[in-house]
């Protein structure tokens, strides 16, 4: 869904285990994320977040990772299979108009989209399919690069959300980012 996207190469230096210095998934995601949830995962690339993610979920949870580029996802795939967890995550390659969230309407518990939605053309139809496919509830949480994106330009991504029925439920405190927790 993204025309000016991450360079592949980049997707190295997102799953660095330094950065978990600055953005430890544990941290951040912990108080969102439970035993036997799904969760989707917006602009996977190799699975920073993912791993830890599937791992969160448990055995009997899924981690639905969406990615543009399906060299990420290859990759992704690679890091799941030597951490025993590619039974619990499902790989979907998106286009740069759809998601493609197909068969995941009301199924979805937890959405994250970090470091990614500035990439996003269409913002609108992008929260229209993420709040689809949240259950009643269900949450999505939002975390810019202070340094990329202006508080400015954050602001109207989350009025954007708000405009398509999301409520804010809180701004929780991320490394050098601008971040928003939603609700369905």
């Amino acid at each position: 869904m993204a025309e000016d996207v991450c360079p592949f190469w980049v997707g190295y230096l997102l799953a660095s285990p330094i950065r978990k210095l600055m953005h430890n998934p544990a941290k951040i995601l912990t108080l969102y994320v439970k035993n036997n949830m799904t969760v989707l995962d917006l602009g996977s690339a190799m699975g920073f977040f993912s791993l830890p993610l599937a791992e969160m979920v448990g055995s009997n949870g899924k981690v639905v990772c969406v990615d543009l580029q399906e060299k990420m996802l290859e990759r992704l795939k690679v890091r799941a299979q030597k951490k025993n967890l590619l039974n619990r995550i499902e790989l979907r390659i998106c286009n740069y108009n759809s998601l493609c969230l197909n068969g995941l309407n009301d199924k979805v518990d937890f959405a994250l989209a970090f470091a990614m939605v500035h990439e996003v053309p269409n913002k609108e139809t992008f929260f229209n399919e993420i709040f689809a496919s949240l259950k009643n509830k269900g949450q999505l949480l939002v975390a810019e690069p202070s340094g990329h994106v202006t508080s400015e330009d954050f602001q109207k991504t989350v009025s954007i959300a708000e405009e398509i029925g999301f409520n804010i439920v809180s701004s929780p405190k991320i490394s050098k980012s601008h971040s928003v927790l939603l609700s369905k």
